[in-house]
């Protein structure tokens, strides 16, 4: 069975809590996380429950530096993680990295998630057109469908281009190198519908 495994990209306290350093957008990226990852941890429980392998997994990037090159010093709280991967579910795994592609700070990350199983990368989080759209664009080169969703990742505003420009610069990138980008609630719905539709099969079976 094709498995997907979903990308929670550097959703961290400085980036998205503190009042004085949080991008813009953080309270609309927090709440399309919120509702992401309670789907993607009811189908995970749903199979679970039933023994069978998830058709999905979940990968909680966390952005780490050193403390001459910026704020996101290990064990501090600018570091920490808004949602953090829960305990004992081997289909919530968290990675740490040290540059804006996941795939080049882990070089055996991308054989790790194909041995189990893994086809496709849906990437959300912070910033778009840093850590996202790096690791993205890491997940396309290593051979993984991608998808984006769109609305459930931001970033800052700069002098020339509003956080909602460049968040839209970024898809119009991504989909020109064959990621798609979907609406979070789109995908979210489409996941609840799949869900729902295999959950009677399993059941039916027991």
């Amino acid at each position: 069975m094709p498995r997907s495994a979903l990308f929670v990209i550097d959703i961290q306290r400085e980036l998205a809590q503190d009042p004085k350093t949080r991008i813009p957008h953080a309270e609309r990226v927090c709440s399309a996380g919120e509702k992401i990852l309670s789907v993607a941890r009811g189908i995970i429980d749903t199979y679970r429950s039933s023994e069978q392998q998830s058709p999905s997994t979940i990968v909680v990037v966390q952005h780490e530096e050193r403390p001459e090159d910026g704020t996101l010093v290990r064990d501090t709280e600018p570091w920490r993680l808004v949602f953090e991967p829960r305990d004992g579910v081997r289909e919530e795994v968290l990675v740490a990295k040290t540059t804006r592609n996941t795939f080049e700070t882990i070089p055996d990350l991308a054989d790790k998630l194909k041995a189990d199983g893994i086809t496709e990368v849906i990437t959300f989080g912070i910033q778009s057109e840093c850590c996202v759209v790096e690791t993205s664009k890491g997940a396309l080169d290593a051979g993984f469908k991608v998808t984006i969703l769109q609305g459930a990742h931001s970033t800052y505003d700069t002098e020339s281009k509003s956080a909602v420009d460049i968040e839209r610069a970024v898809e119009e990138e991504l989909e020109g190198r064959g990621a798609e980008v979907i609406p979070w609630e789109d995908a979210v719905a489409s996941w609840e519908q799949r869900c729902m539709i295999s959950s009677y099969s399993i059941f039916s079976e027991l």
